[in-house]
Order: structure tokens, then C-alpha cells, then sequence
């Protein structure tokens, strides 16, 4: 008979950053955003009743099982367990930011360009932003309306201003304005989005899963990590792209193809987010530990109270 795992904990080790590595592969597969709706919920059925103790299905082995698992991970929030909308998912990454990098990092010379490049990233953003939230607690619509105004302007107002002072510099100097842009509204964006958190709270258990409370400085450590993670996800297509597509076009390589440099440098984007979302969302645990003496004193009166060592929350993506 087959040993019986936890599901609930990944199959590999998420204390190593390989370890998360291989799951976040797993987890960011984009072939999982063609799943359909019966072949999710077949999936889950699979997970849920081997969590309840259920033998496996006939015909199916463990390994069919932890495949059901990665796609469960794939569709569904971690703490809430609700479907996420199908363009905000994780799996949904590399295909969209594949496209709306490329995009961003060719066509950066016109104005009307850049806003609507800037405007399409952002809104792709906030989707993401809103359905990887970390906790239960719904998010007014009101806080999702300014978070996407004001990263919206962070955007464009860095855009066009540096393509202003680019203007003097070497044209390679230009390409790297799309980046600016993106870390800089990653900067308001994401804060704002989850402003909820940073205002009450996010919950911190203890390693035996007592609840110890609501920890704003846990927090601040999840939505600084996330804010990091995403800025060098998108630093690999944004920086490296551009310095090969200006080698290539001083060699004249593509002189005779037009057409080639969109998707050229869409493509380009696509094999470094292949690699780059998985590694940058691998850089901090999901569940993050964090130390007892860094909360709350009425969370470390809990933890003495449950004589707990250290504390975990789950940081979001």
C-alpha cells in the first residue's frame, strides 16, 4: 500500500529555494490556464478526498495525484479556496506578461504608445494584485479604483518624463524607460492594492497552527518581498531584451524585416519570464516564518501563551 502524504504541504521541500523553485514551475505552467472548468473541479475532487482520507481513484497513481494538486495550486487561492479569475492566476504570468513586455519594450518611442502600453500593464496588474491578495477579508472596490488610478499615473509619469530626458542619451538609453516605468508602478501599485493588509493586519500562526493574531508588521515584510520579487521577475525581459535588440539592429540583421522586432522581442520576453517568474517567486516561502520578537506585543503575549517559537503568514504574490 501506498504511504499517504500531506497535501498541504508541497512535495518539495519550501525551506530551499530550489525546492520552491520546482514548485513554482509547477504552479506558473501556463498549459494550466487551458484547463476547463470540469477538469479543475475533477482535480480538486482528486485532492479533497485524499486530504479526507480517501484511498487514490483506480487507475490513478500518487504521482496523478500531486499532478491534480499543481493544478488545484494553478486555479484556486490558497487560503480562500475560491476559483481566481482565469487572467489573474499565476499560470497566466508568462503568456501575459510575455505579450505585454514585448510590447512595452517595442514600442516606446510615441507617446500615445506608451500610454496605452502602460495602461494595458497596469490593468493586467491590478487583476493580478487583487486576486493573489493575501487573507480572506474582502477588498472594497473603491481601494481597487485608486490603487489602479494612482499606479496608473506612477506609470505614465515616469514613462514620459524619462523618454524626455532619454531623448540626449545614447537610443539604448530610451529602451530601458519601459523598466523605470514598470518598477515604479510596482512601487505604488502593489502597496495600495493590498492597503488592507498594511492597515489591520495580516493573521500570523504559530508552527502548531494557533492563530496569534493580526500582525501589521508581518505585513509589511510580505508586501516588501512581493514588491521586490516582482520588480526582478520583469528585470530579466526589460533589460537584457533591450541590449540585445540594440546589438542585433546595429548589425543590421533585421534591416530588410520590418515586422521582425516586435515579435523578435516578444518572443525574447517570453523565454526569460519562462525562467524569471518561477525564480523571483521562489526568492521568499509563501509561508513565510518570521520572528517572534519582530511583532506586536500582543501577539508575542499569545505566543508566550501557546509557548510558540516562531510565527508564519502567508506573504501573497
Amino acid at each position: 500500500m501506498t504511504e499517504r502524504v500531506n497535501l498541504d504541504v508541497p512535495r518539495w521541500d519550501q525551506t530551499q529555494y530550489w525546492g520552491r523553485v520546482k514548485y513554482f514551475f509547477t504552479t506558473t505552467n501556463p498549459l494550466n490556464i487551458f484547463k476547463s472548468n470540469s477538469e479543475l473541479e475533477k482535480c480538486k475532487e482528486i485532492v479533497n478526498n485524499y486530504k479526507k482520507g480517501d484511498s487514490i481513484p483506480h487507475g490513478l497513481t500518487l504521482d496523478d495525484v500531486y499532478k491534480a494538486k499543481d493544478v488545484v495550486d494553478s486555479a484556486y487561492h490558497p487560503e480562500t479556496g475560491d476559483k481566481m479569475i482565469i487572467f489573474g492566476r499565476m499560470s497566466a504570468q508568462v503568456p501575459m506578461n510575455m505579450l505585454i513586455t514585448g510590447c512595452m519594450v517595442t514600442f516606446y518611442k510615441t507617446t500615445p504608445a506608451v500610454i496605452f502600453w502602460q495602461w494595458f500593464n497596469q490593468s493586467f496588474n491590478a487583476l493580478v494584485n487583487y486576486t493573489n491578495r493575501s487573507g480572506t477579508s474582502p477588498m472594497p472596490l473603491d481601494q481597487v479604483a485608486k490603487s489602479y488610478v494612482l499606479a496608473t499615473s506612477g506609470a505614465l509619469v515616469t514613462a514620459l518624463g524619462l523618454n524626455k530626458l532619454v531623448k540626449r542619451l545614447p537610443t539604448v538609453a530610451g529602451r530601458f524607460v519601459p523598466f523605470a516605468a514598470v518598477a515604479a508602478a510596482n512601487l505604488i501599485n502593489i502597496p495600495l492594492m493590498r492597503i488592507k493588509e498594511l492597515e489591520n493586519g495580516i493573521e500570523v500562526y504559530d508552527e502548531n497552527k494557533n492563530l496569534l493574531g493580526e500582525s501589521k508588521s508581518a505585513a509589511r515584510q510580505g508586501i516588501s518581498a512581493v514588491v521586490l520579487s516582482r520588480v526582478l521577475m520583469s528585470a530579466p525581459g526589460m533589460v537584457i531584451t533591450p541590449v540585445l535588440m540594440e546589438a542585433i539592429e546595429r548589425r543590421g540583421l533585421l534591416r530588410n524585416m520590418k515586422w521582425a522586432p516586435a515579435p523578435l522581442q516578444i518572443a525574447f520576453c517570453g523565454v526569460f519570464l519562462t525562467f524569471a517568474t518561477p525564480m523571483c517567486c521562489a526568492l521568499y516561502p509563501q509561508v513565510s516564518p518570521v520572528s517572534i520578537d519582530k511583532l506586536e506585543p500582543e501577539l508575542q503575549k499569545s505566543a508566550e501563551k501557546f509557548n510558540s517559537k516562531i510565527g508564519y503568514y502567508n506573504k501573497g504574490l
